[in-house]
């Protein structure tokens, strides 16, 4: 059929009407769909960039604190920009921020393990190692000499901040005087008991002395434990050259105690056990050996034995001990011994460990000791509290005996 073109046009839009129609429609579509991104984009960017201002700026915040650590801030005290640029991804942003929480996690790790390590208790601060010398306190004395009696004047003041050689947690000093080298005679102070900052004021006199004599002497104190049972325990030591003092008045001083030298790092070591069973309220002590003893004997040799005392507060209760081994400096043991102990007075008793020299002819001789309970040394305190942690376990350790 044939259709009048002037009559189509007239009745429905051309295809060149319908055509720039589209064309328009689509162009208004696009500008719409690209206005909305562009306004979510800036408010995107803009939250981003408020971000990481607040995050510089902020101290509350467990980040701003990690990040002010790590972000610099130039001379002129503004924060440098960290925003990110226009096409950054994501996962770059989701990486950015996980980046300041993985520092905060590695500074809280390293403060932790910086806090652990300089804790008290730790191997560091115990210094029984000999890493850090151990504090032993300081005497006050005084020294002159009478030109026109011939004699020499010390006086012996007082201690400060002895340590306690007693499991009670104390000890009783007392002071002897020597001027070397001669050793045979020696004066002595009064014994103060359970004293750690004792005072003693006592003067001594040695008469008869000419002045070229004093001045080739050596004063030397040393501060002692006193035991009523055994050798006394030294705590240590002084020596001032009289040459280096002028004597030609009392002078007076604090000197800081040294450890004796007869050394109590030469007397040997013992591996013993202690196993703490709390249902039947009993302690089994396990002498298993020893090892580098002091020799006591002449020959260069000792015979040694062990000593185990139960002590309960100031009181002995009960002494067990083990066979002689004939000169021999590293012996075997392998005995034990169970003590009754009831679990309230744990923190009152004291386990008393004494290696000895058997002799025959004269009284025998202490080679070194141990005490073990709450109050003892860092070593022994920690086999003690290692022993209450692992009950029914024999817990063994070495030990350094002690003079």
């Amino acid at each position: 059929m044939y259709l009048d073109p002037e009559a189509a046009s007239a009745g429905a839009p051309s295809r060149d009407v319908i055509l720039v129609s589209a064309i328009i429609t689509v162009s208004l579509s696009v500008t719409i769909v690209l206005c909305g991104i562009c306004q979510w984009c800036q408010r995107r960017l803009g939250k981003r960039y408020k971000t990481s201002l607040e995050t510089v700026g902020t101290p509350d915040s467990s980040r701003g604190r990690s990040e002010k650590k790590t972000i610099k801030l130039p001379a002129g005290g503004k924060a440098v920009n960290t925003a990110p640029v226009p096409g950054q991804t994501q996962n770059d942003e989701s990486d950015r921020k996980t980046e300041p929480r993985s520092s905060v996690s590695d500074l809280v790790n390293s403060l932790t393990s910086e806090m652990l390590m300089l804790s008290p208790g730790s191997e560091d601060d115990e210094g029984h190692d000999g890493s850090s010398r151990e504090n032993l306190g300081r005497i006050q004395f005084s020294v002159g000499y009478n030109f026109q009696e011939s004699t020499l004047t010390v006086k012996i003041m007082k201690a400060q901040e002895l340590p306690a050689k007693d499991f009670s947690g104390t000890s009783d000093p007392f002071v002897k005087i020597y001027l070397l080298p001669d050793k045979k005679h020696k004066l002595e102070t009064k014994v103060k008991r359970k004293n750690l900052n004792p005072h003693w004021n006592e003067t001594f006199l040695f008469e008869g002395f000419p002045y070229e004599k004093v001045v080739q002497r050596v004063l030397y104190l040393q501060v002692l434990d006193y035991d009523r049972f055994s050798r006394n325990d030294p705590i240590g030591e002084v020596s001032i050259p009289l040459n280096k003092v002028d004597l030609t008045q009392m002078q007076t001083f604090w000197k800081d105690l040294k450890p004796c030298s007869d050394g109590s790092g030469s007397r040997g070591e013992l591996l013993l056990s202690l196993c703490y069973n709390p249902s039947a309220n009993s302690i089994v002590v396990n002498i298993i050996k020893a090892r580098n003893l002091k020799a006591m004997d002449i020959g260069g040799t000792s015979d040694p034995y062990v000593k185990v005392w139960l002590m309960y507060k100031d009181k002995r209760v009960e002494k067990k001990k083990t066979v002689v081994m004939k000169r021999c400096l590293n012996p075997v043991f392998n005995e034990s011994f169970s003590f009754d102990i009831p679990t309230e007075r744990l923190r009152e008793t004291t386990i008393v460990i004494t290696v000895m020299d058997k002799d025959r002819l004269s009284r025998n001789d202490v080679i070194g000791k141990i005490y073990l309970s709450w109050k003892s040394g860092p070593g022994e305190v920690k086999h003690w509290k290692d022993m209450i942690a692992r009950p029914r376990q024999a817990v063994a350790q070495w030990h350094q005996l002690k003079a």
